[in-house]
């Protein structure tokens, strides 16, 4: 029993190391490491849920955040739900995070007449339908070939713009609403990256969570993405 009782006390305070390690880099340490597919903070606390939860609930935010009637989802306590529509309780952030889901292969699209490729098309119009009109950039019939950097998403067509200006702590909470619904439903829209208001998700590096994102010119509230949320589709290969 001494020698369990050793090993605990060393792996946790190797738990605890690496989370001040990770606080100090900006990491989100309440990450789901293990266990839910999902978690949710509600007053200080990370609620865990499956995929098709933090799905329902992140809906259930915009449907509530928008005024309208939205049911109660199972398993979900209603507290999950409100978090995600106001955000954290000292201003606009994010509360939801999850694991990177399916890893499963998937074809490279081309670009389509719209400028998107049909992966981004079906993102683009399930986006639409839930949060109604959005102002939208980053593509255009025929494709973008500048105004990014090199190597952009955008000039594959695997990636949309969609713009909450002016930068307002209003405008913030919107735009984390849809990030995060973004972040829930990345499985099945087969999203890859989304990046908002200083920060980015990954599914590549989802087991870190909402992780800091810094461009060339920290001051630019274009290229920090702190007016608009940006959002890839996986490319396939």
């Amino acid at each position: 029993m001494a020698v369990l009782a050793v090993v605990a006390l060393l792996v946790a305070g190797a738990v605890a190391g690496g989370s001040w390690l990770l606080r100090r880099a900006g990491v989100d340490t309440l990450a789901p490491w293990w266990g839910p597919d999902c978690t949710v903070l509600v007053a200080g606390e990370r609620v865990g849920l499956d995929r098709e939860q933090a799905m329902a609930a992140a809906t259930a935010a915009v449907r509530r955040l928008r005024g309208e009637a939205a049911a109660d989802v199972d398993g979900v306590p209603p507290e999950a739900v409100a978090a995600l529509a106001e955000g954290p309780a000292d201003g606009p952030g994010p509360v939801l995070t999850c694991s990177s889901g399916s890893d499963a292969e998937l074809p490279e699209e081309a670009m389509g007449p719209s400028g998107l490729t049909p992966r981004a098309e079906t993102l683009l119009a399930e986006m639409t339908e839930v949060h109604g009109e959005l102002s939208l950039g980053g593509f255009q019939p025929g494709g973008v070939s500048d105004g990014h950097g090199a190597d952009s998403t955008h000039y594959r067509g695997e990636a949309v713009d969609v713009f909450f200006r002016p930068v307002s702590e209003e405008n913030r909470r919107r735009g984390w609403l849809l990030a995060q619904w973004l972040v829930a439903h990345a499985e099945r829209l087969e999203v890859s990256v989304v990046i908002f208001d200083d920060r980015i998700w990954s599914t590549r590096f989802a087991l870190a969570g909402w992780r800091p994102y810094t461009s060339s010119d920290v001051a630019n509230d274009i290229l920090q993405h702190r007016d608009h949320v940006h959002v890839d589709v996986r490319r396939g290969t």
